[in-house]
């Protein structure tokens, strides 16, 4: 008989989209991305960072203040997007932490992704978050709140020889 306790595409893509959030060094808001194919295979990944080439020390983080970060990070879904390095993104699906700003939502328009799922929508109220949902509805790309059956994932890195 074979395992009956596997997680489902969903859950597995949101999943690598929430593993690529642990690469982000954002002290307060860590976000991933995954782009797939309409085969479930994986086209590109990215979270929120610095662009290549600016210092993850030289920049700043700070979200209030003189000088803040918002002016420098790349969004997650832009990362993702960019990533793929012009590979055709058409009718792909985007998985992502938190809904997308629309910033983002004018590439993942541009871009040909035909749907985003995505797990919290802390911002829903916000102008941006607002102007996202608004072109996303007008462009026709769906957009879906993930509900997982499954509340966490553990990885274990322990080689098996020395469980």
């Amino acid at each position: 008989m074979k395992r009956t306790d596997y997680i489902n595409w969903d859950e597995y893509f949101m999943g690598i989209a929430m593993l690529a959030a642990k690469r982000s060094k954002d002290p307060s808001t860590q976000v991933g991305a995954c782009i797939v194919s309409q085969d479930n295979i994986i086209i590109s990944t990215g979270y929120n960072g610095m662009p290549k080439g600016c210092s993850d020390d030289e920049f700043p983080w700070d979200r209030t203040g003189e000088e803040t970060k918002y002016p420098y990070v790349v969004h997650a879904e832009l990362n993702a997007i960019l990533n793929a390095n012009g590979r055709d993104l058409r009718g792909s699906r985007l998985y992502v932490a938190l809904f997308p700003c629309n910033e983002c939502a004018k590439a993942i328009i541009q871009s040909g992704v035909k749907e985003v799922l995505y797990l919290s929508d802390k911002y829903a109220t916000t102008p941006a978050t607002l102007a996202s949902k608004r072109m996303l509805e007008a462009a026709g790309v769906k957009t879906t709140r993930l509900r997982p059956g499954i509340r966490s994932l553990t990885l274990d890195f322990t080689p098996d020889e020395e469980k």
